[in-house]
């Protein structure tokens, strides 16, 4: 947990806009101010989500993307931090545990690495170092029957959170193989080739390496989808998906038909649950698209999914508030925090 920084409610309030007659998130959630109390006092928080941050792009850079994913945790966190604590959602059930700070790492290489494809394979080899530091922390957080929210990074990110989901499930006797399922709103499968890890090949590698049993993916692009990886997945009878065009262009489905195709062929065990901004038409990320989806139908997804699945985890990535060529968003940060609070929210009413 070197890379890991707690926060303190100092921290917090710094962040949280305070107003008389009124009471904020920031006010409410949970902490753990220091690795010793992490530690100590972990187990026994009655917190049901807990929250933290991987503002990284090393991954997406691994991939040959453009940089930014490192950009859209502080935005989230100052909108999450500032939502009303009222009777739909009040705040206390969630830890807000802090973030990993990998920048190390990409100095490192910046510093060192000479040339476009010695940079790439020194990024590659990095996401491993980040793969074990996250595997690490979201094993520890399932082993004690909570749920862990990952905000920021690329979708490398993926692979941790499922073998460290996995892991953890599987310690707390939850689940009998350390093996889970995962749903994924997503324009791209992130399915390709084991050559060396990065934000493309996360599927991939939670596949190979047996803690992913069933994968669906909703609303891939037709475009984006390499042939090789088109005849891996429909020769794979526990992979599926249902693209863009199924839903958008055909109308062989309605999308929260989409959604309850996805859920119901993962209902057998625990299920991450992905989404990837950059399937929201002109959300910034490394891979931003004109067509896509709507922020509407993201929060349906992410409602529907907490509700109707056995959760193992959610994870929001890919997206950005800046980005290394220069666009700009100012509206990441609060589109995150919608998903992140309809995904409590939603997942409180059945409990």
């Amino acid at each position: 947990m070197d890379r890991f920084h707690f926060y303190n409610k100092e921290d917090l309030l710094t962040l949280t806009k305070l107003r008389r007659f009124e009471t904020k998130l920031g006010e409410h959630v949970q902490l753990m101010n220091s690795y010793e109390e992490f530690e100590e006092k972990f187990e026994l928080s009655n917190a049901k989500y807990v929250v933290f941050g991987i503002p990284e792009d090393i991954g997406v850079k691994a991939n040959m993307g453009v940089g930014g994913a490192d950009t859209a945790w502080f935005p989230f966190l100052q909108a999450f931090l500032n939502i009303q604590s009222n009777d739909f959602l009040q705040g206390d059930e969630i830890m807000l545990l802090g973030h990993f700070d990998f920048s190390d790492l990409e100095k490192l290489i910046e510093d060192n690495a000479q040339g476009h494809e010695e940079k790439v394979d020194a990024y590659r080899h990095a996401v491993t170092v980040i793969d074990e530091d996250v595997e690490r922390l979201v094993k520890y957080i399932t082993s004690k029957g909570k749920i862990p929210i990952a905000i920021g990074g690329g979708h490398n990110n993926a692979y941790p959170m499922i073998k460290g989901s996995a892991k953890g499930l599987n310690k707390a006797g939850l689940i009998q193989l350390a093996q889970i399922n995962c749903i994924n709103l997503d324009a791209h499968t992130d399915y390709r080739p084991a050559e060396g890890r990065h934000s493309g090949n996360a599927f991939r590698y939670a596949e190979d390496d047996g803690y992913l049993q069933k994968y669906c993916v909703i609303g891939v692009h037709e475009n984006y989808i390499p042939q090789n990886v088109w005849i891996d997945i429909v020769n794979n009878p526990f992979f599926d998906f249902i693209t863009y065009e199924d839903i958008f262009l055909h109308e062989k489905r309605n999308f929260i038909q989409a959604v309850a195709h996805a859920t119901g062929f993962t209902d057998d065990t625990y299920t991450g649950i992905e989404i990837d901004l950059d399937c929201i038409a002109h959300t910034l990320s490394s891979a931003a698209t004109p067509s896509g989806i709507t922020e509407l139908h993201a929060r349906r997804y992410v409602s529907f999914a907490a509700a109707d699945c056995k959760i193992a985890y959610l994870h929001i990535c890919e997206g950005a508030a800046f980005l290394k060529d220069d666009r700009k968003s100012e509206s990441t940060g609060k589109l995150i925090s919608y998903l992140v609070s309809d995904f409590i929210k939603s997942k409180n009413e059945i409990n």
